[in-house]
């Protein structure tokens, strides 16, 4: 997986890497909920990808799967 900021690398990790693995991340998760085709587990980043502020654009690109780019945009919420 690789992550850029304006096209700025700032991360570049590999899941062999991860201190829990796929699978004992799978098998965690899937004694405390029944996992489906199509859920997505959030693992987490290392550092190095912050700050962002508005007008960024984060690209991420993970191998054999593609890649995908998001806007950063601002927004003043009154609550």
């Amino acid at each position: 997986m690789s992550l850029y900021v304006n096209d700025e690398i700032r991360q570049r990790v590999n899941t062999k890497d991860m201190i829990v693995s796929i699978a004992e991340q799978l098998e965690i998760f899937s004694h405390v909920m029944t996992l489906e085709p199509g859920d997505i587990i959030a693992t987490g980043t290392p550092d190095g990808v912050g700050p962002i502020k508005d007008g960024d654009t984060v690209t991420i690109d993970i191998e054999r799967i593609g890649t995908f780019s998001n806007p950063v945009k601002l927004v003043n919420r009154v609550y």
